[in-house]
């Protein structure tokens, strides 16, 4: 691709100077970001990634003197047309002409491609890799309890989940979408006994999850006495031994659930490889205690509940609980069983669970617990922690379901579609809305970093014109727009030398860091990176479509910027997909 073959270009060079071998090079040189002087070289290479004496950390006046000399001793040729030394940096400028025509064909080329092929990526082994979403009781995650509507803390854990899923096949890597659901302990014993003294078999079949879910807020109120929670206990022993009226009851509450779930999924555009659920593991958690006993790890307190010593010097100071002193299962009981038996099942290379950062100690132990059982590959297991939203809050007040919160952004954007002047007239404004509306929600929860708690503000993720969703969608739109006044025709063949106006070179400079963005997101998993890369290639691409007219243009002009914008539409639309976005063609 074009970045790669300018940084080996320049990493050739370097390399007879620096006596250093061109693929150590690569990494240390980096696409510019787009300046506001408009005047910024297109890569850099930083002195301090090369060099031996960096302990500092610091810019110091020796790394800037050695870039001045090694600037001094490089020497232009067909691929870079000039040379200059920076603070610690030495900075190469490519031919124009030359960057407008690689670039363009190779997006042009490789479509939704274009970026993953990178030589950045060469030496990433491709992987398979279990990613699980999960929601449990006061636990904000995807995978959610069943017998319980979606609640707005399922949001964050399906849009990351997905996010990283879409990135690693992109990348391709084999993925497996597991919903870990939220399908067995002791709050189905609360809920069971729930029904049994609240609920109403009609109500259960013509609305059964706000039905479950006004059940469970009565049983809740009611748990305080000492004998409902000896109750629950009781239903709860009954459905880990199986027993028949219990399971029915329970099973009929799980079906009744996932259909629900799935028709919510079907809106935010989700899919799932794999349905699995704590009760596949009530059994196989058994087995688990009985390895765990084997090995000598499982001790019992006086209160007769089984744990694991966790600590250092072994005095039980740091301990996880994995047994009840009744024996049945506990969570993280489970957790240990499904991780051992996805592992038989589908020898993964990386398994990635996505939840809520309060369950980081959870994870911390069930990592630390399976080392101690001798799994090795409990090192290749991943928790990805994100925070919460607050202030979450639709017309009717506080939101408490998501469906609430999909269809308050859908009608808000329906509204502002209306009101605005701006609006074309679409095929199907409410589809469109739904589009634009989870836009909207995906662009506020991924600006910052996942584990930071953020502050929702329907003003702030509803604005057409800030860095928002609805921004990318409107500009995506824009951008089809351009290009069905034009025939929407596939282009290949322009003349570069008219792409060298400063708008035309900031949109290809931007495209050019493409597949740096897309490699640092694969190291970190953090959406962060790709949004704030779509938002100025949108913005840059905004101020080109003003000032680089193309109606009214002399044809090979008209058909040059044309190229362009078609090229800036393509990544912007495939990095929206990475993120969960649908792209819109009309708003």
């Amino acid at each position: 691709m074009a970045a790669s073959a300018f940084r080996r270009s320049i990493a050739s060079q370097l390399s007879k100077l620096l006596d250093l071998p061109p693929e150590n090079l690569i990494k240390s040189i980096s696409a510019v970001p787009v300046s506001k002087k408009r005047c910024a070289a297109d890569f850099q290479l930083s002195i301090a990634s090369v060099t031996e004496d960096n302990s500092s950390g610091c810019l110091s006046p020796e790394l800037s003197l050695q870039a001045q000399k090694l600037a001094e001793r490089l020497k232009c040729d067909a691929v870079v047309s000039e040379i200059s030394a920076g603070p610690g940096t030495v900075n190469f400028t490519i031919n124009r002409e030359l960057l407008a025509k690689a670039v363009l064909q190779q997006v042009l080329k490789e479509g939704s491609e274009y970026g993953v092929k990178s030589e950045l990526f060469s030496t990433v082994p491709r992987q398979k890799a279990v990613i699980e979403y999960r929601f449990f009781v006061k636990i904000c995650c995807s995978s959610p309890n069943i017998a319980k509507k979606f609640h707005m803390g399922h949001l964050r854990s399906t849009l990351v989940g997905n996010f990283i899923a879409n990135l690693k096949v992109a990348l391709g890597h084999e993925v497996i979408r597991v919903n870990y659901l939220g399908d067995w302990g002791m709050q189905f014993g609360l809920l069971g006994v729930g029904f049994q003294r609240f609920g109403n078999k009609e109500k259960l079949k013509s609305r059964p999850l706000q039905h479950l879910f006004e059940v469970y807020v009565q049983i809740n109120k009611a748990a305080e006495d000492e004998n409902i929670k000896e109750l629950a206990k009781d239903f709860f022993r009954k459905l880990e031994e199986q027993d028949e009226q219990t399971l029915s009851l329970w099973k009929q509450f799980r079906d009744l659930s996932i259909e629900e779930y799935i028709r919510v999924y079907k809106r935010l555009g989700v899919h799932f490889d794999e349905y699995s659920g704590e009760s596949f593991y009530q059994e196989k958690s058994q087995e688990v205690l009985k390895m765990l006993e084997d090995k000598g790890l499982l001790q019992k307190t006086t209160q007769g509940t089984g744990v694991v010593d966790l600590s250092e010097k072994k005095d039980l100071s740091l301990f996880s609980t994995v047994m009840r002193s009744d024996g049945t299962s506990l969570y993280i009981t489970r957790d240990l069983a499904a991780a051992i038996d996805r592992m038989n099942k589908h020898q993964w290379d990386t398994m990635i669970y996505v939840t809520d950062k309060s369950q980081s100690n959870h994870f911390e132990h069930l990592f630390h617990i399976l080392k101690l059982m001798g799994y090795s590959w409990a090192e290749r297991c991943q928790h990805v922690a994100f925070g919460r939203v607050q202030g979450m809050k639709t017309r009717r007040g506080e939101a408490v379901f998501l469906e609430d919160v999909l269809n308050e952004v859908r009608a808000r954007v329906l509204q502002n579609m209306a009101s605005a002047k701006t609006t074309k007239q679409v095929e199907d404004p409410v589809e469109t809305a739904e589009k634009v509306g989870l836009a909207a929600l995906i662009i506020q929860d991924f600006r910052g970093l996942l584990s930071s708690d953020y502050q929702f503000s329907w003003d702030r993720a509803l604005q057409s014109r800030g860095d928002t969703g609805v921004f990318l969608q409107y500009t995506h739109a824009r951008l089809c727009s351009l290009a069905q006044l034009h025939g929407n025709q596939q282009l290949t063949d322009f003349n570069v030398a008219c792409l060298q106006e400063p708008e035309a070179i900031s949109v290809l400079q931007h495209l050019l860091r493409y597949d740096e963005v897309l490699y640092r997101a694969s190291q970190d998993l953090q959406p962060k990176h790709i949004v704030s890369y779509l938002l100025t290639l949108s913005h840059l691409a905004a101020v080109a479509h003003r000032t680089l007219p193309v109606r009214g243009s002399a044809p090979e002009l008209a058909q040059a910027r044309l190229c362009l914008f078609q090229a800036a539409r393509s990544v912007l639309a495939g990095g929206m997909k990475l993120l969960g976005i649908t792209p819109v063609t009309q708003m």
